[in-house]
């Protein structure tokens, strides 16, 4: 049995949450802490836990990632035609052109879910809509039982649009990033199961996901997150090992909680883990300084009527008043402060949101705003829909600008608004908030798995942020977050799915993750926050090419049983392992497996003093006759030897293994890092199959 209790006692609502048949052999229940013990007692008890609440973590994005309509993997895909992806968020916003059926089929005839909108609202591009929202009581609002999965939010109308959106032509928010948007999938169907209002329930996301498993989804995404957490203790991992035995891909956002090591999300290994990543578009709103200076930024709201020949009076928020959050431009901060007519240059940090400055600093009489990055945010920038003029620079040009006002007596500046520029050779980089690796829950699986487009994203909205009157029902919006990374992947592995329907999740998952792509536009190394080279802990595999995937040679399967002798060799109990895989499992009569020795696309290694062997199997799903050579870059302070150095295949689908042996160079002076990466490649005449390695060297 696995319960989801809540210490909310509320003798208004109903006791029984929820009761699950897929995920789980249990039910969640709202119990008092008495009720809970006494429940400990009874025959075929075998866990209960607290209930925690998780939290939420394009018109260019398809020709970024190489979708071109007629072409390619759009062509072999047609477009997701037939797959369905069913989205666990906020809701949707069911009316907006992102979410029309024109050129959509019907739904297969395996679909057996249901729509709780009234009227015509689902469609056959929307053919699913449920609310799973219990109770909203976190957020001192009223149960929302019974409603239907309006999106109040925008998020999961954002995160479904990217996924599966139709084609909307002259998709723009305040006019800028003009263009046809579109979903990764655009003739997908969506199912979207409500799970999340202020926060995300545990019981809530368990619930949906035993209804998604039962309507007949084929890929899941999940744009929220709890965490790091045991398996047996995180219900998305829980629920995600039921949807992959059924068949279904299960793609989840990384968390927001970078750029620090150890911040990740959703870290089990039958989850695609996604980071967030920059494109080449980007939001020009440049700083020009009273001695002729100009500095990169970024901006959503571009002003028409800015007049940028001007140059304005600039304070620093910390400068002109007394209160100690003022320099934050923190919410009544700047009430008392000289800043009327002034350009405002705000700190990043303070916990005060980046829209929230801007209104400070309006409220306060100022005319201006730029945000100023900290050092944790480095390069990092985004193009927020900002309440008055005002752009986002960079720490480096922070320190330009606090030089510049205090080399002076009347510092001015202005902003010169440039709209869309496309072409940045540094994309994809790794943007600040992205969360990084090692996981804590199975330091030996690399994660995040692969990075995608989260940065200043146009997707669907259910309302207009511009106030514009003329768009219709046309409303989009640009956000960022991992969250907008995830749904990018889920549409892509909704294609892959379309093409190959025979390949399992796993499978999925490493045609996505063996030809992801390593360096930027320029040619250079995918960048971080610093402007330095991303880590693998940054960017798992690499920044995904589509086109790649659908043709990636060859693949390391996983099936859903041997995930248990994985399982087993983390050191759970019978009962731990049985709470993930539903199943009756004793670890003593399994050959239990480390964490390396799992079939994973990407290799990780913890190294003390001994050599460890590995085994890895690849499936040949590219041309029948081929032959694979080794290329080998061991991880610094490693000595590496995998045999054969040759694999010969002649035909499809067949397999063929590869034993690693690595160990730890005695006496090797190590970095401050205590990790170090290398790779390896097996290559043909036509295909490049990559596998990162991550040696973390036990202290």
């Amino acid at each position: 049995m696995f319960d989801l209790i809540s210490s909310d006692h509320d003798h208004d609502l109903p006791r029984l949450v929820h009761a699950y048949k897929n995920v789980a052999t249990g039910f969640a229940a709202r119990l008092t802490p008495e009720e809970a013990k006494a429940l400990e007692k009874k025959d075929g008890f075998v866990s209960a836990q607290l209930q925690k609440i998780f939290s939420l973590h394009t018109t260019h994005t398809p020709n970024f990632l190489g979708l071109f309509q007629g072409l390619g993997l759009w062509n072999d895909s047609r477009l997701g035609q037939g797959v369905i992806i069913g989205v666990l968020d906020t809701g949707i916003w069911p009316d907006h052109p992102s979410f029309s059926d024109e050129g959509v089929p019907p739904p297969p005839v395996k679909w057996r879910g249901k729509c709780d909108f009234n009227g015509t609202l689902c469609n056959n591009k929307l053919i699913g809509a449920r609310n799973f929202v219990t109770s909203t009581k976190s957020s001192g609002t009223t149960s929302s039982d019974g409603q239907p999965p309006l999106d109040l939010d925008g998020h999961g109308t954002h995160t479904s649009s990217t996924a599966a959106g139709n084609f909307v032509a002259g998709a723009n928010t305040f006019g800028i990033a003009n263009g046809t948007a579109s979903g990764m999938a655009p003739l997908a169907h969506i199912a979207m199961y409500r799970v999340c209002d202020a926060g995300c329930a545990e019981a809530d996301i368990l619930a949906a996901l035993d209804a998604a498993i039962d309507d007949g989804v084929d890929v899941l995404s999940l744009s929220l997150g709890g965490g790091s957490a045991p398996f047996y203790c995180d219900p998305i991992a829980v629920g995600a090992f039921a949807a992959i035995k059924k068949g279904i891909f299960v793609s989840s956002s990384a968390g927001n909680s970078g750029p620090e090591y150890f911040t990740l999300s959703n870290e089990a290994p039958w989850i695609l883990t996604v980071g967030a990543s920059t494109m080449d578009r980007k939001i020009k709103a440049d700083v020009k300084l009273g001695n002729g200076e100009v500095l990169d930024g970024e901006s959503l709201n571009q002003p028409k009527d800015f007049d940028s020949s001007k140059l304005y009076p600039l304070v620093h928020a910390g400068a002109v008043s007394n209160n100690e959050t003022a320099k934050f431009c923190a919410p009544g901060s700047l009430q008392n402060a000289d800043v009327k007519g002034k350009v405002v240059a705000c700190e990043r940090g303070g916990d005060v949101g980046r829209i929230d400055k801007g209104t400070e600093v309006k409220n306060a009489g100022g005319f201006a705003m730029i945000l100023m990055n900290d050092k944790r945010d480095g390069f990092s920038t985004l193009a927020d829909a900002h309440v008055l003029p005002a752009t986002h620079v960079s720490f480096a040009a922070s320190l330009k600008i606090k030089a510049y006002i205090n080399s002076t007596s009347s510092p001015q500046s202005t902003i010169l608004f440039k709209g869309t520029v496309i072409g940045d050779s540094h994309a994809p980089s790794v943007s600040s908030f992205s969360s990084r690796g090692p996981s804590k829950a199975s330091i030996g699986i690399l994660k995040p798995d692969i990075i995608g487009p989260g940065v200043s994203i146009l997707a669907a909205w259910p309302v207009s942020v511009d106030n514009s009157t003329t768009s219709g029902k046309a409303t989009f919006n640009m956000i960022s977050g991992t969250s907008m990374s995830c749904p990018h992947l889920s549409g892509i592995a909704a294609l892959l799915k379309s093409s190959h329907p025979d390949w399992s999740p796993a499978a999925i998952k490493s045609a996505i993750m063996t030809t992801a792509d390593v360096s930027n536009l320029g040619g250079g190394a995918i960048l971080d926050e610093k402007a330095s080279p991303a880590d693998v802990f940054a960017t798992g595999a690499g920044h995904v090419n589509p086109s790649k995937a659908n043709n990636p040679g060859l693949i390391y399967d996983v099936a859903p049983e041997d995930y248990i002798p994985y399982l087993c060799g983390l050191g759970y109990t019978d009962e731990q392992v049985s709470t993930v895989t539903q199943t009756t499992v004793k670890c003593s009569e399994v050959q239990s497996i480390t964490e390396g020795q799992l079939n994973y696309p990407t290799i990780g290694v913890v190294l003390g003093k001994q050599t460890l062997s590995y085994t890895r199997t690849v499936t040949n799903v590219g041309e029948a006759n081929s032959i694979y050579t080794l290329e080998v870059y061991p991880p610094a302070g490693t000595v590496m030897n995998v045999t054969p150095t040759t694999l010969t295949f002649t035909e499809v689908n067949q397999k063929a293994d590869y034993v690693i042996e690595i160990s730890q160079v005695i006496g090797f002076g190590r970095s401050t890092n205590p990790f170090e990466q290398g790779y390896l490649v097996w290559k043909s005449d036509k295909y490049s199959v990559r596998s990162q390695i991550t040696a973390i060297f036990a202290s």
